[in-house]
């Protein structure tokens, strides 16, 4: 018994015709002809009754049916899963993280990926959420860390690993410190600290503002930078409440920013083996350590 004769087999009984069988598999009518002739001497029952105008199926034929398929389909995803080892053996992943960030020790994720795969090539590149976010979507990306305010973006699937509040984080010397929160009116009349658009921080910022424009005093690419400048006091800095270690956090409320941090990648594919690899190493990691 050969697979080509269980193709064979299996759709001349859906198309009920050899001719139209033979169309389907790409073979000449007789090869097909021959091929289940062979089967049914081999299994010593015909298995299609020729004697009407359609072909249709005897009753050993109709139980054969259900067998022949499940054994294609076995043998498809044998050769499914041997394709996919083959590319994850000689496959690649990109990922994305955005600038300077600690939620997530990201490095020691990809050594122990490399471990377990090291013949895949990994791509890792740092940028704002906004760019990170296109970059997933169109395909450059297979994976990244992103920061985002409010709901999921759309297209992406992303498993948080933060979800807190903006604060705003001032040094000793700041005439806000010592209090426990401030409006969001009275943020409005200061000069801030921040990191530029585009990234998840100011994202939640910016819509808090509801369309007012908060005065950026001075802007700098990563969290630490921002930092510094509070702590040399040069005004209040606008932070995600664990970023704030050695400066005075001060509750913003009327309303309260609020942003998120998550691990992300595209709801609908395509992945490559590599990526979906990767990502499971990632999610099992995430329930491991919560």
């Amino acid at each position: 018994m050969e697979l080509r004769q269980l193709e064979y087999f299996v759709a001349v009984a859906e198309e009920a015709s050899f001719t139209r069988a033979a169309e389907r598999v790409h073979v000449a009518q007789p090869g097909v002809s021959a091929q289940i002739r062979r089967l049914e001497r081999e299994l010593g029952h015909d298995l299609l009754d020729r004697s009407g105008r359609t072909v249709t199926l005897t009753d050993v034929g109709a139980a054969v049916l259900p067998l022949a398929r499940a054994a294609l389909r076995s043998v498809e995803s044998a050769r499914r899963t041997v394709e996919e080892m083959a590319g994850l053996v000689r496959g690649a992943v990109r990922v994305g993280m955005v600038v300077s960030c600690g939620i997530m020790d990201l490095p020691e994720l990809l050594s122990s990926f490399h471990s377990l795969h090291p013949d895949v090539e990994i791509t890792l590149v740092e940028a704002n959420s906004d760019s990170l976010i296109a970059s997933l979507l169109d395909g450059q990306l297979d994976f990244a860390l992103v920061g985002y305010a409010g709901s999921t973006p759309e297209g992406l699937a992303v498993r948080v690993l933060a979800d807190e509040p903006l604060v705003v984080a001032v040094s000793a010397s700041d005439p806000w410190y010592g209090r426990e929160s401030v409006s969001l009116d009275e943020l409005l009349t200061r000069g801030l600290i921040s990191l530029p658009p585009g990234t998840g921080l100011r994202g939640a910022l910016d819509a808090a503002c509801g369309g007012r424009q908060p005065r950026i005093a001075f802007e700098a690419s990563a969290p630490p930078m921002v930092i510094t400048l509070a702590q040399r006091g040069l005004g209040p800095a606008i932070l995600a409440l664990s970023m704030v270690s050695e400066l005075h956090a001060v509750r913003i409320t009327d309303p309260s920013p609020w942003s998120r941090l998550g691990f992300a990648w595209r709801s609908a594919g395509p992945h490559s083996p590599a990526a979906r690899a990767l990502i499971r190493l990632a999610e099992n990691r995430m329930t491991a350590n919560p």
